[in-house]
């Protein structure tokens, strides 16, 4: 749990730093999972052409993924632990396994969330992983939040308006190192208090001169660690100027019964000490769930994932 000086902090200054949160063996488990994901989709790849150098010829993870982003072949859309904000089809990768579920439930992150927003927890579905190249190797289009630089946001300014109540806590995980070279976050504090304008720019952003950036402070934290940030926290990632990938998890919990803010994909219970036969403790479950939520997304119109307009007086 945290400390009391912890709590009066993100109370006060709207975000906190956690090192050496998230048990090595989870994040193993986790690294395994993605490698296997990854190994699949390079013999895939390879298989159609798409990538000319065997699989086996590739040293490491991070090759792999180098040489795949450079010919153009997707891979963050399988590893993502949601659906895309744009079309749906019934065949749209995403990846739901043991592991990354495993994370989700970790009894020490569950911990922290509780000292935020007490024992009923559920896990939101506003999730992502974030597998970042280093910025000179991007592509020139690259507009992807997930692979590139993020821009100036609140976490509640990209869901629906019915959560803007909600208790609600991010939990961006670090698993590997965020340095300030490598692209770690950074945040205005003490700026939670209202809702800012947001613009459908190349990302959702917080709309021009609304904020102080000078004001930004870097938020480097070691591998394991996490970072916790109140919904109405403006925060952004710096640029990854090195030759490595930055890797993270960008998670959410709310109380449990309280809106989330994307109703359409599916949310679970991941701690209950009111109800705890409620919990899911099954990730196959978890998997259907969002297997389901695709089915039928794909056959409806295309919802949007937050409820700004670009044609706004504050976005002109």
């Amino acid at each position: 749990m945290l400390t009391h000086d912890q709590i009066q902090s993100f109370r006060t200054d709207g975000y906190l730093v956690v090192p050496d949160v998230v048990p090595l063996v989870t994040r193993d488990a986790v690294k395994e999972e993605y490698e296997g994901i990854l190994d699949q989709l390079c013999a895939r790849w390879h298989a159609e052409g798409r990538i000319t150098t065997h699989p086996d010829r590739l040293e490491s993870f991070w090759d792999k993924l180098q040489v795949g982003y450079d010919a153009g072949c997707d891979w963050f859309q399988p590893m993502d632990i949601s659906l895309p904000g744009d079309e749906i089809t019934p065949d749209t990768p995403m990846h739901f396994g043991p592991a990354v579920f495993d994370l989700l439930r970790c009894e020490e992150i569950l911990d922290i969330v509780q000292s935020l927003i007490g024992p009923e927890i559920t896990s939101n579905p506003i999730q992502h992983v974030r597998i970042k190249p280093p910025a000179r190797r991007l592509k020139g289009d690259e507009i992807r939040a997930h692979i590139t630089a993020t821009d100036w946001h609140q976490d509640r300014g990209v869901g629906h308006a019915e959560a803007d109540q909600t208790d609600m806590i991010t939990v961006w995980i670090a698993m590997t190192d965020a340095t300030l070279e490598n692209g770690c976050l950074q945040v205005i504090p003490k700026a939670a208090d209202k809702m800012l304008p947001h613009c459908p720019k190349v990302q959702t952003a917080i709309a021009d001169d609304l904020i102080d950036e000078t004001a930004a402070v870097p938020l480097p934290v070691p591998a394991g660690g996490v970072v916790l940030f109140h919904p109405l926290t403006p925060h952004a990632s710096r640029v990854n100027l090195t030759d490595g990938f930055r890797w993270s998890f960008d998670l959410r919990y709310n109380v449990t019964g309280q809106p989330t803010g994307r109703a359409h994909f599916p949310e679970f219970i991941a701690r209950s000490a009111a109800a705890p036969e409620t919990m899911l403790t099954d990730w196959r479950r978890w998997r259907v769930m969002w297997e389901d939520a695709r089915a039928a997304l794909s056959k409806e119109p295309h919802i949007p994932i937050h409820r700004w307009q670009s044609d706004a007086p504050f976005c002109a």
